[in-house]
């Protein structure tokens, strides 16, 4: 198999396992909470609460008034026709991180996306808190997401400069 087609088929199963844990997780908080609801695991610092967040990362644009919800479909949909692009630029030559980290983020961006399908937002449930900080509720999706963004981030920032006047890939 030649080396794209192999990191592509990392990149797809990396995807899909985050995708599989983000949904499997999602089914269970739904089955097992009403919103709102909120079960201490670690006393004051870790919850599980069940949100359904209509707007994007961290709340951003969750309180939208009724009717405006496509203008966070239009926003994800922008986003991912960008990470496409981004992933046939770096996919070919990034090496594993740059597999790893695409992989992640499309199996979060997919985990969120059937959410906002299915529930018209996407349901969060892990709730943080440290000495009167809250973080806002996330999910494994997100986290996907996250995670894959600081490899990403990483590896383009540790690239060395091409001097050369060519573009680098």
């Amino acid at each position: 198999m030649r080396p794209g087609g192999s990191r592509l088929s990392l990149a797809l199963g990396i995807g899909v396992v985050v995708l599989v844990l983000d949904q499997i997780t999602k089914y269970l908080v739904v089955s097992a909470l009403v919103p709102g609801q909120s079960v201490p695991i670690v006393n004051g610092m870790v919850a599980l609460t069940l949100v359904f967040n209509p707007g994007l990362a961290f709340g951003f644009l969750s309180v939208l008034p009724p009717g405006y919800g496509w203008i966070v479909v239009l926003l994800s949909i922008v986003a991912l026709v960008v990470l496409i692009a981004l992933s046939l630029k770096l996919l070919p030559s990034g090496g594993w991180p740059v597999t790893v980290a695409l992989g992640m983020i499309f199996g979060g961006a997919a985990g969120n996306l059937i959410d906002r399908y299915r529930f018209s937002a996407v349901v969060d449930f892990v709730d943080l808190s440290w000495r009167g900080y809250h973080w806002p509720a996330f999910n494994v999706a997100d986290s996907g997401i996250t995670v894959g963004v600081c490899i990403l981030a990483l590896h383009l920032l540790r690239r060395e400069p091409d001097h050369s006047g060519a573009k680098s890939s």
